[in-house]
């Protein structure tokens, strides 16, 4: 894989880790877990895929559209939709 498409993959994996660290919602859930006498662990896994871009695809996503749910996602980890090109 090219080395710098390596990078932002791993620029994109501290994004979503630093944005989960500083959710104060995720935070808070954690603290009332540990009030309760119990210890948190909180691991995600993220698949996350590349493909080279077609010159002429019309929308960010491709042939595929995102559901309410994988955007309400998005916006949880503060993801907002791509810019109108």
């Amino acid at each position: 894989m090219e080395e710098h498409l390596k990078q932002l993959m791993q620029q994109l994996g501290h994004a979503i880790n630093d944005t989960l660290s500083g959710s104060l919602e995720i935070k808070g859930v954690i603290a009332e877990i540990k009030r309760e006498g119990f210890d948190a662990l909180l691991v995600l896994e993220a698949t996350i895929g590349f493909r080279p871009k077609d010159d002429d695809e019309e929308s960010p996503a491709g042939d595929h559209s995102f559901s309410e749910q994988d955007w309400s996602f998005l916006k949880a980890l503060k993801i907002s939709d791509p810019p109108e090109e």
